[in-house]
């Protein structure tokens, strides 16, 4: 559901032509990165007022969608909400649902290639908690709207589990590590380490997490999912978050922090390894920090 700002727009029209022009002149990675600095640069100019009081859900989906992009509440019915979530189907007239129409490409790829971490980057300015889902099996037009949700998820609930798992992966012999993955609400997976049981070095709690995670969605494409890990995760763990495309790595304890323990560690930051990657991940750290580093005195 992407239309453009109104102050870009000189007609529906015209809004097309630029949108096709963009499809065929750029990739999808290249607009994402160019919306995704617009959208920031546009809160950035009003960072005061936007951040004098916590964003909720609703306050979320009126602050990007009618007051950033301008779009109609008519157009953008709301199907469920609660304090922790809003889910609405988008039927507002679309730039982009239009262009893919004329340039035969599928909305569900341009979508997501283009617009799914944008938005995110527009929550996450102000809570990283704060997450943006869309389902792609309902999106025009192959259906009569987009169903999208904005999602507040329990990072500390998360962690919890993540903690619980890494004290009997501790009991199990292995090295006491957890991690949890979720999608909104949807808890998908919870597993620790288990490469010294199974002989397997491969098998960090972050590798098992995924696995199990993406078996129970049944893809290989985390788009929407987030990790969270009692430990920042090592260079290769990272680096599988970005090849499944999950959305954010929360962790607890970091590297830095664990190796001055005494844990043997490579010394490349998941933020590194994001930011060197093809796609936008998130990585926010010092979720519980204290008992995850307890895990490892």
């Amino acid at each position: 559901m992407i239309s453009t700002h109104p102050a870009d727009s000189g007609g529906f029209e015209r809004s097309v032509e630029r949108r096709l022009l963009e499809l065929r002149r750029q990739s999808l990675s290249e607009i994402e990165a160019e919306t995704t600095a617009r959208r920031l640069a546009w809160l950035e100019g009003q960072r005061d007022r936007l951040l004098a009081a916590p964003l909720s859900p609703r306050r979320a989906f009126e602050l990007l969608f009618l007051e950033y992009m301008g779009l109609a509440s008519a157009d953008l019915p709301v199907l469920s909400e609660s304090d922790a979530e809003i889910t609405w189907s988008s039927k507002n007239p679309c730039v982009t649902l239009e262009a893919c129409r004329r340039a035969g490409l599928d909305t569900r790829v341009v979508c997501k290639g283009a617009y799914q971490r944008s938005t995110q980057a527009f929550l996450s300015f102000f809570d990283p908690c704060l997450r943006f889902l869309r389902d792609y099996r309902e999106m025009r037009p192959h259906a009569v709207g987009c169903r999208e949700r904005i999602v507040r998820i329990d990072v500390e609930g998360l962690m919890r589990q993540a903690l619980g798992e890494a004290r009997a992966s501790l009991g199990a012999g292995n090295k006491g590590y957890g991690a949890a993955v979720a999608l909104g609400e949807r808890l998908l997976a919870v597993r620790h380490d288990t490469a010294a049981a199974e002989r397997d070095p491969s098998l960090h709690a972050e590798v098992n997490a995924v696995r199990d995670a993406a078996r129970a969605l049944g893809s290989a494409d985390l788009t929407g999912c987030v990790l969270v890990s009692t430990c920042e995760p090592c260079p290769m763990c990272s680096s599988l978050a970005v090849w499944a495309e999950l959305g954010a790595v929360f962790f607890g304890a970091s590297i830095e922090a664990t190796a001055a323990l005494g844990k043997g560690r490579i010394r490349i930051s998941a933020r590194e390894i994001a930011q060197r990657s093809p796609v936008r991940l998130e990585v926010v750290g010092g979720i519980l920090e204290e008992e995850c580093l307890a895990l490892y005195r």
